[in-house]
């Protein structure tokens, strides 16, 4: 089954309003499409994301019932996250981050985690000593890393809880920290073939 898109819709400084005519978009709005397609290409990379280009000066009155009124306006699922200026990319990557994970869940085992935690290899290594594959997301070298794990803790654990690492998910499940996943392996977890899982999944 193929994906919804997350929709990224740009109203650039061009379109025509009566005699107004712009041809040529602006500066900023050249760099903030320019900043999109590299973003998509690199830190969304394997996000499903469709770009609109949309003309601000034709259709001024679409953005403003979003509370956009300065193009170059960039608007991620209805939603406004930048006006007036060249778009930041991490703000970019943040909201869509935010928008894929709330609609799409985390499967198999992660950890995220920093390499000056010493608790995030404490976790690493329970899973490696249980011959458990997972996928590591540095949260320091990785702003994806950073803004997917926030935007799947926060709705866990609530918005103004501090958030530390590790933040593990275990085939799909958010276990905590690296003593959650302590206190589920034992230290000795032996695979589980029967259920295609490994033997410390928590029970759904």
């Amino acid at each position: 089954m193929q994906q919804q898109p997350i929709v990224v819709t740009v109203f650039r400084w061009a379109g025509a309003w009566g005699p107004f005519k712009v041809t040529i978009p602006c500066g900023e709005c050249s760099l903030t499409k320019d900043v999109i397609h590299d973003t998509i290409e690199k830190e969304l990379a394997g996000i499903p994301v469709e770009l609109e280009l949309r003309e601000w000066l034709t259709e001024w009155w679409r953005p403003l019932f979003k509370g956009g009124w300065h193009a170059p306006i960039v608007i991620v699922n209805n939603k406004v996250i930048s006006q007036g200026a060249a778009l930041n990319r991490g703000v970019l990557t943040q909201a869509v981050i935010e928008a894929y994970a709330g609609r799409e869940p985390i499967s198999g085992t992660h950890l995220f985690g920093k390499k000056t935690c010493p608790h995030c290899v404490r976790a690493k290594g329970y899973l490696e000593k249980a011959k458990i594959d997972y996928t590591y997301h540095d949260v320091v070298e990785s702003p994806r890393g950073l803004y997917e794990m926030l935007a799947r803790v926060k709705p866990i654990v609530g918005a103004k809880t501090p958030i530390t690492v590790p933040q593990i998910w275990v085939d799909g499940d958010h276990i905590g920290g690296a003593d959650q996943l302590s206190e589920i392996i034992h230290n000795t977890v032996e695979p589980n073939m029967d259920r295609g899982q490994c033997s410390i999944s928590p029970q759904r």
